[in-house]
This record gives structure tokens, sequence and C-alpha cells, in this order.
């Protein structure tokens, strides 16, 4: 359509120019006519004459004039002197008058032979000969092809239009609609629609293209829904190993806790020595457990807590109040304290010093009500003990307490075997127990070892004016004033009723006698309250004493000698210290045929005799 406008107003152009030119010279031709005109008219005749007779011969050739337009002659004033109209004569053309300049305008100088037979006087310029051609009739004709040309050319531009728009509606836009529906689908997620294929055009070839995607598409969403459902498979299985694994792991922790529970119950059960006792724990707690810092706690005598055993060592003897810091707080309280940082917690400001960070716990031991001490488990790692470990340790502190208990029951029982209730020196069984140690280790050494046998002057009568409890009283302070002058390796204990036994090993009989005068001495002098009505009363004692292997050579014969010299120092006056000497066991004093051994194994009480 562009290049049959450009054509269109090409051939318009070139016609127009060649018109043009044709125009110009069929104006020139008309001039020099009408300029003919005037040469004709002119002869004889006056100007008005000759200008009428040449106006009537331009209207007589109308054929030839009809485009003519603007016929005048003007003067050099520029008046009209002459013009078709005769009005227009003598006065100056109006611009309507001058005709338009679309066709030819030809401008012709008259004057000479034209004009001089009427106007001699202006022969030689008389004017100026004005012609114009407006619209020809070559020119409309050749308009108007052209207008049908245009108008062809647009009834053509239309039907090509309307062509391209149907061919486009039903070649490419429907079926561009029709896929992009198709799209629209597929986008939304069904993969199953397949656009229709018409051909081997460009369209059908995309829609082909489509179609593909859409098979790609589908088997991969098949495949993303099976690899989705295996994914789900393998999380459903992945949470089930997890809860598996949390539940091996809470079962592990639990099984670990029950092991540690069992074997802290066996190597407590193993002991009743509390100091093995406490080894045992803090061996468990610190190697099974993970715990770099453990003690253990005791309520001492005075009420206070004192540190039985700790890891790392070096704290053993450091004594608590009641409330002072985290253990004293727990002991308090009767209650576990958990401090998850100590080095922010106020509770240690005990002391006037501030503890290294890291996470405390602290447990008292109870047993049936009665505070035994405080377990300390300490770790540097701030907030690192959970609630299942604190259950555990718990429960490994109640096993500690009723273990510790236990062992204080034990021992109290032992020393109940073996020491004397009244006097707290050891009783007749752990005396010759004792005596037969060492009598044992003397022979086998060869050293020495000496024996006294001590008893309180007028016991009885003491009793029967006194009273019992006047007797009780006697009884321990004698034994007290007795116990501080001995040696440590020395064994004083209870013989029977108001008579003692002192065992000196490696002690030669005159250093024991001089020990026993000591002792004498040391009764004698001493003032004994025995109550509010006899203040100031005074006991004296009497001691016998017999040497292995110079009096005796065996165990039962030490006893019968130094029995023997008791009674010996009796006879004499009482308040008497006698060594053993040869046939003083043939005096009367003992209970006849049975000897002082004899009478300790069987659980009698020696007789007190009178001398």
């Amino acid at each position: 359509m562009l290049v049959a406008l450009a054509g269109v107003w090409l051939s318009w152009h070139r016609a127009t120019a060649a018109i043009h030119g044709a125009t110009q010279r069929e104006a020139a031709t008309l001039a020099e006519m009408i300029a003919g005109n005037f040469n004709l008219a002119t002869p004889g005749k006056t100007a008005r004459e000759a200008h009428r007779a040449v106006r009537e011969a331009v209207h007589s050739d109308s054929l030839l004039l009809r485009d003519v337009d603007g016929l005048r002659v003007l003067g050099p004033d520029g008046k009209v002197l002459w013009s078709r109209r005769v009005e227009d004569e003598g006065g100056l053309p109006s611009p309507a008058s001058a005709g338009s300049l679309h066709g030819a305008r030809i401008v012709r100088q008259l004057g000479g032979m034209e004009c001089a037979a009427c106007h001699a006087d202006h022969a030689m310029n008389l004017g100026t000969l004005t012609l114009s051609i407006d619209a020809p009739t070559l020119r409309r004709q050749a308009s108007g092809v052209f207008q049908i040309s245009l108008f062809s050319l647009a009834a053509l531009g239309a039907v090509l239009a309307l062509a391209t728009a149907l061919s486009l509606h039903f070649m490419l836009t429907r079926p561009l609609r029709r896929l992009a529906g198709m799209m629209r689908r597929a986008e939304e997620g069904d993969f199953l629609v397949r656009a229709p294929v018409s051909g081997d055009d460009e369209l059908s070839q995309l829609s082909v293209a489509f179609n593909r995607m859409l098979e790609r598409l589908t088997s991969m969403k098949a495949a993303e829904i099976d690899t989705h459902r295996d994914l789900e498979l393998a999380h459903e299985q992945l949470s089930l190993k997890k809860a598996l694994e949390e539940t091996n792991d809470q079962l592990q922790t639990r099984l670990n806790a029950l092991s540690l529970l069992f074997d802290v119950a066996k190597s407590l059960n193993a002991t009743l020595e509390p100091q093995e006792l406490f080894n045992r724990v803090s061996a468990l707690i610190t190697e099974r457990m993970k715990i770099p810092r453990f003690s253990i706690m005791m309520v001492a005598p005075n009420g206070q807590l004192e540190v039985a055993i700790s890891v790392p060592r070096g704290t053993e003897g450091l004594t608590f109040e009641i409330g002072e810091g985290a253990c004293g707080y727990a002991a308090g309280t009767v209650k576990a304290v958990y401090i998850p940082d100590t080095s922010q917690s106020e509770i240690f400001v005990a002391r006037g010093t501030r503890p290294r960070g890291g996470a405390l716990l602290s447990i008292p031991m109870i047993h049936k009500e009665r505070l035994l001490g405080v377990l300390n488990f300490e770790r540097a790692e701030i907030a690192s003990f959970d609630a299942g470990e604190i259950e555990l340790f718990t429960a490994v502190t109640d096993q500690v307490a009723m273990a510790v208990q236990n062992a204080k029951l034990h021992h109290e029982t032992v020393e109940l075997s073996i020491t004397d209730a009244l006097t707290g020196l050891p009783n007749r069984r752990h005396l010759f127990a004792r005596l037969e140690l060492e009598v044992a280790r003397a022979q086998r050494f060869g050293t020495g070892l000496s024996m006294l046998m001590v008893d309180i002057d007028h016991f009885k009568k003491l009793n029967d004016n006194a009273g019992h409890r006047a007797g009780d009283k006697t009884l321990r302070e004698v034994s007290e004033r007795m116990r501080v002058l001995i040696r440590k390796v020395d064994t004083l204990g209870r013989y029977g009723g108001e008579e003692f036994a002192l065992v000196l090993p490696q002690v030669s009989k005159a250093e024991a006698l001089e020990v026993a005068e000591k002792l004498r001495q040391a009764v004698a002098e001493n003032e004994f309250t025995h109550g509010p009505s006899q203040p100031g009363a005074k006991v004296t004692i009497s001691v016998g004493v017999a040497t292995l292997p110079e009096d005796a050579d065996s165990l039962e014969r030490l006893v019968d000698c130094a029995d023997s010299a008791l009674y010996a120092s009796k006879r004499g006056g009482r308040n008497l210290v006698s060594g053993y000497s040869p046939g003083m066991e043939d005096h009367p004093g003992r209970e006849r045929g049975l000897s002082p051994l004899k009478r300790a194994k069987t659980g009698e009480h020696p007789l007190t005799k009178q001398a």
C-alpha cells in the first residue's frame, strides 16, 4: 500500500507538471491571440470600439477561453484599461478578480503596433496584458483519474485490511487464544490438556512443542509425586527413627541411672566403714557421671557442716554454718538447691568472696527426717544439670544417706559391743581380745607386757550410802581420771563391777609399778562429788601388777597373777599398789575354783572381797 501510494503521488506530481507546462503554453498562445485581436480590431476604430470588438471576439471564442480568468489590460498606473467585464475598466483590479494561480498566469507587455492606432501617446509603453487560466479541463480530467485511483487504492486497502483481519482472526488470533487457554489450564495445574494440531505451520509447531512440554511436565509431576511420596515415607521413617533413637537414649540414660544406682547400692553395701564408703561414692560419682568437683559434708557434733571428703582433695575439714552458702541453705531448708550459674547467684556471698562460675547442685542427705549431711555436685559448664540428672543424683543421695545411716548404726553397734556403756571404756570382751593380741605380739617379738588390775575401795559401801547413781558417777570419774594419764597404745577397760584392767604393751614390771602408783595417787588426790549430801568425798583404788614373761608365760596365767596381786593390795589395807610375787595365789581372796580369766570368758563379774 505504501509503494502504491508513493507511485500515485509520483504520477500525480509528474502529471501536474505536464499539465502546468501545457497550460503555460496554452496561456501564451491565447495571449498572442488576444494581442492579435487588438491588432485586427484597431484599424479605423476608436479605442472604445476597438476594446468592445476585442471583448466580443473573446466572448465569441468562449470554447477556447472558457477556462481563462482574470483577462485584463493594466495601465502604467495600475488601473484597468481593458477587461472582459466592462465594469472593471477604469478602476483598480480587485483581489478577487485577480483569479487563482492554480493554473497558468501570463503577463505580456502591450504597446507598439497593437495600440498605436488608438493610443498614439502610449504606443511605446501602454500597459500590461494579464491572463490567468484556472482549472483547465485537462487538469480536471487528470484529477478525476487520480481521485478514482486513490479511491480504488483505498478500497483495495480496506479489502486487504479486512482480509488481513479475518485471516489473522481465523489463522492466528483464534488459535493463539485457544493455545493461551490451554496454557492457562496448564498453569492452573491441569497437565492433561493438549493443544489441537492442524497443519504444519508455526502455530501447529508451537502446539506440538507445547504438548511435548506438557508431556514432560506430566512425567516430571508424576515423578515429583512419587518423589514426594517417597520423601514423606522417608521423613516418616526418619521421624520414627529419631523417636526410636530418642527413646533408646532415654532408655540408655535410664539404664545408666539404674546401673549407677545398682553400683552405688552394691558398693555401699559392701562396706560399713564411713571413710571407705565416702571413697567409693566419690569414685562412682566422678567417674560414672562425669562430675569433676564433688564433696560430701557431714553434720558435725557441734551442728556445723564439715567436709568429710572432696574431689579434688584439699577441702577436707572445712566447715559451714547451717544457712551459709548453697550447702548450708540446702541443709537449712532440707531441699535440693540448684544454682545454674554460681557467679551470678547471691547465695554464695557468705564469706566475702564470689566463687568461680559453673553449675552447682547441693542435695541434703535425709534419713527419717533427720539431716545427716549434704552432697555437692559441681560442673564448670553453666546450666549443665538437667532434670533427669537432678532426679538421679537425688536418688543417689538417698542411697548414700541410707548407707551412712547403716554405717553409723553399725559403728554404734560395734561400739556398744566392745564399749562399756557407763564409762565409755572398752568392755571386758574387747579388753581380753586386745590382751590376747598383745600377748601374742609380746611372745612373738620377745617384748615385755604388763597388766594392772584396779579396784575401787569400799565401792559397795559407797553404793549403799550414796546410791547407785553416785556409784555410777564415781565409776565414770575414776575411769576418766585414769584414761588421761595413760598412753594411746595402752588399753584401759572395765573388767567388771568396780574393777578395771590396764594393758601396758612393752612395759617392764618396774615401769608398770610406777604407772600404777601414778594412777593411785591421781585418784586419791582427786575430790569426787557424789552428790549434794557428800561434797568433796575421797575415793581410793587398789592396784595389782603382773608382767609377762617375768610373772607368767600365758594370758591366763598373767590375768591370775595380776588378780592375785590386786587382792594382796586389798589385804594390805587398800589404797595400795602390789606387784605379783610367787605364793600370792595361795592366800584367800579369790572365788574358789574359778580363775579371773574363766570368769571373764563366762561373762561373770569378779567378786569384790573385803580384806
